[in-house]
């Protein structure tokens, strides 16, 4: 979601912050904005994009050593120039207009924020804008007596929220606070003495690749030539616990080379990505997932699965896989529902999260209720070694997606798909249910995906002709039975994301109890359709729509014999892949929303409303 950007040095930091913004943008942002001290507080604030805040910021002369800058979701607040940070707290009974004081940035939310702008009011504090950031400042503001850390400090103590913050002071030049709970936040560490504040140490890339990634409740101070931090407390910390570790978050990761949008780039480099993310796989074991997973394993006899959106349906795949091949009873749940309900914890149970940037906001916070509940055995498919979900659990498959900027996620739902199995197959063989000829099959199969992929990439040129279709449309139906439920919901998703065309996804075998009653001509029916044991029935299903009047779009194995005819529209598969086939067929339906989203003309990689990492619950 939001981004920050901070920093003091002792050039101009400006074109720093401005990059830093651009490198984020990928997460997702409706206004910018950028504040430094020149003499006093400066800023300026866009609903544009960050490459005009940019234009703004040297047609204003706008300059400093000391600097924060920011891209606002809105959550608080309309997308808004008056709502976008940096915001400035003028002291009490101030008039609009007048000089700030404090400046601040923020990524969360503040949950208290009505009592706080109450009490603050009270005071003589005015307020400019809807946000619940403003507050913070107005509070910071009337905590200060000369040291801006210590009001940092003491302001924290009365927030209840999540939050990612930086913060600097007109009476102190060269000098910028921060403070982290709930949303991620990394330390620069520079050369010459400069130092940064970031949400995500890409913002850095080309700038410093020596980053310290700050833990829940952390405070730093950033100084000229060095740097201070502590914990919720006050309690300094030294190398050792807050270690400065080398990230090479290289920014070319973010070029588009020879592809029109991003989302397109990621589609075509999943067969990379899947290589990437089983290279150094030769055997099955256990340790795969870390030290001590074969313990943890054999002391399990369920798993629980907490993720969110796309990450949640990639869990929903492996429901199937886990059950079917592990043979282990697993349930799925969408974590920010299941931390705000009543559940009947198992302390034998195996909590695993999916994340793809590893900082989603509600997946964290399940993963910590599921810990308090006395479920201590944690585990998270995620793509972001250093993220907040692979530190807070003892056991992590890391995928190797590489970056993924657009916001509909494509390569990193692949890639899970990918380390889950690994999970499924782990699992199974310390349970005794995989032998040796099975790992082998399976392995050889897992290692011929990159190839598989690329023939199902191949099919492009005819997937475009069914978008041609699907963009005059307004409305559209995804039907799949077992395994493949979850790929045509995850296919429903990518097309109502980036398309905005009203999309569901139905099991199959669930037409006749409800949403057959909306299927006509102008109701498109995409069928996932692979040679499995429930192709005669979902064949069944299909005949029910043809009866009504609606038309279908099958993805259909070469071996289904399944012929295109009047009203119905038929890709065929290169080949069936069994256990493994959903990591194929996603892959057509991602195609099918791009090329619809791009006949529509919408913004591909930035669709309205969406942010592609959510830190905020």
């Amino acid at each position: 979601m939001c981004g920050i950007v901070a920093g003091v040095s002792g050039r101009d930091i400006v074109p720093v912050l401005v990059q830093g913004l651009q490198r984020l943008e990928y997460r997702g942002y409706d206004s910018c904005g950028v504040a430094v001290h020149s003499g006093g507080l400066k800023r300026a604030r866009s609903v544009a994009r960050v490459a005009e805040l940019g234009q703004q910021v040297q047609t204003e002369g706008i300059a400093s050593g000391t600097g924060i800058a920011h891209t606002r979701w809105a959550t608080h607040g309309a997308p808004a120039v008056h709502n976008a940070h940096p915001h400035f707290s003028h002291g009490p009974g101030a008039q609009s207009g007048a000089a700030g004081r404090v400046a601040l940035v923020h990524n969360g939310i503040i949950e208290n924020h009505d009592e706080l702008r109450a009490a603050l009011q009270a005071r003589g504090y005015v307020f400019e804008s809807q946000t619940d950031t403003e507050v913070i400042a107005h509070l910071i503001d009337s905590l200060y007596d000369g040291d801006v850390f210590a009001a940092l400090q003491a302001a924290v103590k009365q927030l209840h929220g999540a939050y990612a913050l930086a913060v600097f002071h007109k009476d102190e030049p060269h000098r910028v606070v921060g403070a982290r709970a709930g949303s991620p936040l990394v330390l620069g560490v520079g050369a010459d003495g400069e130092h940064f504040l970031a949400s995500d140490a890409m913002a850095l890339a080309g700038v410093t690749d020596q980053i310290v990634y700050l833990e829940e409740g952390d405070l730093v101070d950033l100084q000229m030539g060095r740097y201070w931090i502590a914990d919720g407390e006050g309690r300094s910390l030294d190398a050792a616990q807050r270690p400065v570790r080398t990230v090479h978050a290289h920014s070319g990761a973010a070029e588009l080379g020879p592809y029109r949008h991003y989302m397109q780039k990621e589609i075509f480099e999943q067969p990379r990505a899947i290589a990437d993310t089983l290279e150094g796989v030769a055997g099955i074991t256990p340790e795969l997932f870390g030290d001590g997973a074969y313990r943890v394993f054999k002391e399990i006899d369920r798993v629980l699965i907490l993720a969110c959106g796309t990450s949640y349906y990639s869990g929903c795949a492996a429901k199937y896989w886990l059950e079917s091949i592990a043979k282990i009873p697993t349930q799925v749940e969408v974590a920010s529902e299941y931390r705000y309900r009543t559940s009947v914890p198992d302390p034998r149970t195996l909590v695993v999260t999916i994340s793809q940037s590893g900082e989603t906001a509600d997946t964290l916070a399940a993963l910590r209720h599921a810990q308090g509940l006395g479920m201590p055995h944690t585990l998270t498919i995620c793509n972001v070694s250093t993220s907040a979900m692979v530190r807070e659990c003892k056991l992590a498959y890391i995928t190797r997606a590489g970056v993924e900027i657009g916001v509909a996620s494509t390569k990193a739902f692949t890639t899970q798909l990918a380390g889950l199995f690994l999970l499924t197959l782990a699992l199974a063989q310390v349970r005794g249910h995989l032998g040796e000829t099975d790992e082998a099959e399976y392995l050889k199969r897992m290692r011929h995906l990159p190839v598989a992929l690329q023939a199902v990439l191949a099919l492009e040129p005819q997937i475009i002709s069914w978008a041609e279709d699907f963009a005059r449309m307004d409305n559209a139906l995804f039907l799949g039975r077992g395994l493949h439920y979850p790929i045509a919901l995850e296919g429903a998703l990518k097309l109502k994301e980036i398309s905005y065309i009203h999309a569901e996804a139905y099991p199959a075998g669930e037409l006749k109890h409800g949403p057959l009653a909306l299927v006509t001509a102008a109701m498109p029916v995409v069928t996932v359709a692979p040679n499995d044991a429930l192709l005669e029935k979902l064949k069944s299903n299909m005949q029910e729509v043809r009866a009504r009047g609606g038309v279908l779009y099958v993805l259909a194995d070469a071996d289904t014999r399944i012929a295109s005819s009047e009203g119905i529209h038929v890709i065929r598969m290169p080949e069936h892949y069994g256990a493994l086939s959903p990591i194929l067929h996603v892959v057509p339906l991602q195609l099918l929303a791009y090329h619809t989203a791009l006949a529509k003309g919408t913004d591909v990689d930035k669709p309205r409303n969406l942010a592609k990492s959510v830190t905020v619950e």
